[in-house]
């Protein structure tokens, strides 16, 4: 449950923006109260999709040199794609769980090339199998979507996981992307999430600050009521 230790952070999904105008749609998410951005790179391997790469990371950050860029590597081989990221201009590179046969090599390779860590696993990952490495990363995602494609349905029965590493873990950063929005923020709220990464809900929106002004009162909400006397 959530301890009041952990700052709520949103984190527009940008891939959901117009992907023509993308630095001032990026910049806008900011102006609107966005804590960081979250960039979700697909390689046609690990998902199906295929997104963007280093070279829009870069063009990216120049135009944007003060954001928190949260790379979501939904890619074969993660380890490929760590130098490249972080000379970029990424700040956290996430990685999937099943994506690598050694993850605490790629965590130090990760650390090593200046970013921070984040581990995500998918839906059908037990939530055991992410804890050996919690100590050793900054950040874990669980996913509420299948990775790979926006405006899926959120899972409400992922929340058990995020339940047990908040129990575990009350100063963890706990990222949740998938289907999350107004309808569903509660329920991640309360289960303990603190990152939460929202797509359509957000970028789609006409008043895009209302969303994430009411996505951050509720996870604040939330981490007053769990926290301890």
């Amino acid at each position: 449950m959530m301890s009041g230790l952990c700052h709520c952070k949103i984190g527009p999904s940008i891939l959901n923006a117009d992907l023509s105008c993308l630095a001032s749609e990026s910049q806008k998410m900011l102006d609107n109260g966005a804590d960081y951005l979250h960039l979700d790179v697909m390689d046609g391997h690990f998902v199906p999709n295929l997104t963007f790469g280093a070279p829009l990371v870069q063009c990216l950050r120049k135009h944007i040199p003060h954001a928190f860029f949260d790379l979501h590597m939904m890619v074969a081989q993660p380890e490929k794609w760590v130098k490249d990221m972080a000379e970029a201009g990424a700040d956290q590179y996430t990685f999937h769980l099943e994506a690598t046969s050694d993850p605490e090599s790629l965590i130090k390779q990760i650390r090593e090339a200046g970013m921070k860590v984040g581990i995500g696993i998918k839906p059908n990952t037990p939530v055991e199998d992410v804890l050996p490495f919690v100590d050793k990363v900054d950040m874990v995602l669980i996913m509420t979507v299948e990775p790979g494609f926006g405006g899926q349905k959120f899972m409400s029965n992922m929340m058990p996981k995020v339940k047990c590493l908040r129990e575990k873990y009350p100063r963890l950063d706990i990222e949740v992307d998938g289907g999350v929005g107004l309808s569903t923020i509660e329920e991640v709220a309360k289960a303990g999430a603190n990152m939460i990464v929202s797509g359509s809900a957000i970028v789609k929106s006409s008043d895009p600050k209302s969303v994430i002004d009411q996505l951050r009162a509720a996870v604040n909400k939330w981490a007053i009521k769990e926290s301890p006397p």
